[in-house]
């Protein structure tokens, strides 16, 4: 299963949101808040072009917010995804 890594901040409902279903889920995930980080939040606008967060990775691509994992989910596609991007 592909490393899942989380951008937040501390008072974003759909971060708080997007974890939960990861939790729910059994899918452990690496949480990097970008709350009091100006460069991190910088660093991380300019590599998506997104100024909003969650921003949500599986490995180095970048799956999108809240929407976009409840999508996969509601697809039945979440896991599959995981397991499509195992690590090298």
């Amino acid at each position: 299963m592909k490393d899942v890594t989380v951008y937040t901040t501390l008072i974003c409902g759909y971060c708080h949101a997007a974890k939960h279903l990861l939790e729910q889920e059994d899918i452990p995930y690496e949480t990097i808040d970008v709350t009091h980080d100006m460069d991190k939040k910088m660093w991380l606008m300019e590599k998506t072009g997104m100024r909003t967060v969650p921003q949500i990775f599986f490995g180095d691509e970048l799956i999108g917010g809240y929407d976009e994992l409840k999508a996969l989910k509601q697809q039945g596609l979440l896991h599959q995804k995981l397991e499509d991007h195992t690590s090298s």
